[in-house]
């Protein structure tokens, strides 16, 4: 449960801040231990509405994460403990509420003699990818929590780098999508209806494309608001499912993994996301049936993921890698990616084949999307100009059919 509080510290300045407790009379315990002398304290209440299946912790930013890992790992080579290295990253975060209660919490629960993974998963302020609290949980085991903290570092600021060039890509095309659409929106629901008046003069029957324009402005005139409804129910349906159902999401990531070039633009992407978190975690000492299983965290399309959860599995029980994604009846995998993993098992080279397949994976994807989008401009140019042009066409044709009449 978590408190708010307002007091004074043991260097005398003002504080305002949150902390986690079982019960108020905990909270103020651990605020004596910590020398703050509060001057307010409460519980910070939730409606039940938050209670609900709905509530939603927000999740800690992948760069935020990727700075503080990094920075946590330099503390603890430096030889200081984790506790004091929390309380060092607690004051340089102060400012940022969320930030400040997370640590604050993750502290407590050190200083009540807890594991640096029970912290993470014990506080309730901010939401922790599950791969990231299990690499936790390993190295700290293993006693190789700095190196593990400084290659996750690496491994998500790679990771938010390479959806910042996605986002920045997709973003022109996206705006002229948009655009194209409200433009024809626009033409067919205000300009249409306005035009038709003029062909209520004439006696002659109307062109079948010149009625069938007229009839779609009409519908989409009298129904705009039943269509943006809809229209923006079906995204918000769309995504809760996604989220929610594991069924729905399995079944939206086998329908895209059927459809050519974007199949293979998804599997590239998985599979170097995978490799690249294998390679850290294998370089980092962790055992390989533990790096497949967390690197499968990691993955977005639920289909390739089961892939590889059913492979650690298996691995458990002696078996290749490379064997069991070859004879896999889920998701047929990359072949040259399978041929790649028996060498690095043969080699015992793997770690540094994976990281070879990450970085070949990646450059080969970025070239695709390139490509892709440098057609798919064109091409969302020449269908909303035919769309136009078409309209167009059909509006005038009564207008020329009456002047050669």
């Amino acid at each position: 449960m978590l408190f708010k509080y307002k007091g004074i510290d043991s260097s005398g300045k003002k504080i305002k801040s949150t902390i986690e407790a079982a019960s108020l009379d905990a909270a103020k315990s651990k605020l004596k231990v910590k020398n703050v002398l509060y001057t307010k304290i409460e519980p910070t209440f939730t409606t039940s509405f938050s209670k609900s299946s709905f509530k939603n912790i927000s999740s800690i930013k992948p760069l935020t994460l990727s700075y503080i890992s990094r920075d946590l790992s330099i503390y603890l080579k430096s030889g200081i403990s984790l506790v004091k290295a929390i309380k060092l990253l607690a004051q340089r975060y102060e400012k940022n509420k969320k930030l400040g209660a997370f640590f604050e919490s993750i502290s407590s629960s050190l200083d009540e003699g807890k594991s640096f993974y029970n912290a993470i998963e014990k506080q309730k302020v901010l939401q922790v990818p599950e791969f990231y609290k299990q690499s936790i949980k390993i190295s700290e085991n293993g006693g190789l929590l700095e190196v593990v903290l400084l290659e996750l570092a690496q491994f998500l600021k790679e990771q938010d780098r390479i959806k910042k060039q996605m986002s920045s890509a997709m973003a022109y095309p996206l705006f002229i999508l948009f655009v194209s659409i409200m433009m024809v929106g626009f033409m067919l629901s205000v300009i249409v209806p306005k035009i038709t008046s003029i062909f209520t003069q004439f006696d002659k029957e109307l062109p079948a494309s010149t009625a069938f324009v007229i009839d779609l402005g009409a519908f989409f005139s009298n129904n705009y608001q039943i269509l943006l409804l809809s229209f923006f129910s079906f995204i918000f349906i769309f995504i809760f499912l996604l989220k929610k159902s594991k069924q729905f999401k399995y079944a939206i990531d086998s329908f895209l993994l059927k459809i050519p070039f974007l199949n293979n633009l998804i599997e590239l992407s998985e599979l170097s996301r995978f490799s690249y978190m294998n390679s850290i975690l294998i370089r980092s000492s962790i055992p390989i049936v533990q790096a497949i299983k967390l690197s499968a965290n990691i993955l977005k399309n639920s289909v390739i993921q089961r892939v590889f959860e059913e492979a650690s599995s298996k691995v458990v029980e002696g078996e290749k890698l490379s064997n069991i994604l070859d004879k896999n009846k889920t998701y047929k995998v990359d072949s040259s990616f399978v041929h790649a993993i028996a060498i690095g098992e043969e080699t015992s080279e793997l770690s540094s084949i994976l990281n070879n397949l990450a970085e070949l994976y990646n450059e080969s994807n970025k070239d695709k999307i390139t490509i892709f989008l440098s057609l798919l401009e064109p091409v969302l140019m020449l269908v909303v100009g035919s769309i136009i042009g078409f309209i167009v066409l059909a509006m005038l044709m009564p207008i020329f059919s009456m002047n050669l009449g």
